[in-house]
């Protein structure tokens, strides 16, 4: 009698592997690409970040800080992409004067480069400047002088130019300030806003009188001695007159954040550390008085 235990067990059937399927680098790529094309697409019809490079809208905004610009307030038109590509194209899509005391991103007819100034004149507007007071269809703009901006000296503003050195002083917590000259300026739609005053400097303090064109904006920076604006020519890379509406770019609305200058890309601590205190949120539209 055969014994069971004696039979050769049959083969176990080798373990099924699923294969797993391999990365669809088209697929990834079409998602990147999308992802990318939406990004610019935001940034060029409904708003992009700015970084503030300069001096010249002191002491509104200062060197280091980011704000949100809004792209839709004047319509579209060929500067809205995110890059200047386009060659002129005249109009815009939708197109809305800016007002007065605007603060606004604009391309300069000769570079493609972002300005950031303030808008100050509208088209048919008759204005000069005389002695650094703006006059606009014949009455001087309201003028009246403030108390010092005090500006911490820091890295991003070092206040060791000639024209501002003078001004560097300690200021009763020990921190180091540029005490700018200020004067509070309103315009005739009873917006009101800071600029800077450095001293009489006829090459830009006196503007010849001139009538604003149609379709073109007069700008200038609230550092008033200190920007290349609609007053400077193009050859000191001034804007060299008004500028056309379709240049403007879009409106700036408010400061997310601003940073002093010592960021070290290496050292995450710094990116905190190089935080400005109480910049994150303000509102960037001037304010209007009782008229």
């Amino acid at each position: 009698m055969d014994n069971a235990s004696d039979v050769p067990a049959a083969p176990a059937e080798p373990p099924v592997v699923s294969k797993k399927p391999g990365t669809d680098w088209w697929a990834e790529a079409r998602g990147i690409f999308w992802l990318i094309l939406a990004v610019l697409g935001f940034h060029s019809f409904i708003a992009k970040p700015f970084y503030i490079p300069s001096e010249s809208m002191m002491p509104t905004l200062i060197t280091g800080d980011r704000l949100v610009v809004t792209k839709y307030p004047y319509g579209w038109s060929y500067v809205s992409p995110s890059f200047h590509v386009l060659p002129f194209i005249h109009g815009r899509v939708l197109g809305r004067l800016p007002e007065r005391g605007d603060i606004v991103i604009l391309k300069p007819p000769q570079a493609d480069t972002d300005f950031i100034k303030r808008v100050i004149g509208l088209p048919g507007d008759r204005l000069e400047v005389r002695g650094g007071v703006v006059v606009i269809n014949g009455v001087p703009v309201k003028r009246v002088p403030e108390s010092p901006a005090m500006i911490p000296v820091d890295a991003n503003v070092p206040c060791d130019q000639p024209e501002v050195a003078r001004f560097r002083m300690t200021g009763r917590d020990g921190q180091l300030y540029c005490a700018l000259p200020r004067f509070r300026e309103t315009l005739p739609n009873g917006r009101s806003y800071d600029t800077l005053d450095l001293g009489y400097m006829p090459e830009i303090d006196d503007y010849p009188a001139i009538t604003i064109p149609a379709g073109h904006i007069f700008v200038m920076g609230d550092n008033r001695d200190q920007s290349a604006d609609s007053r400077v020519p193009a050859y000191r890379n001034g804007l060299d007159g008004p500028v056309p509406f379709e240049n403007l770019g879009g409106r700036a609305e408010f400061i997310t954040f601003s940073l002093d200058g010592t960021t070290k890309l290496w050292n995450p601590i710094s990116w905190f550390t190089a935080l400005r205190g109480g910049r994150a949120g303000t509102s960037l539209h001037p304010s209007r008085e009782e008229r």
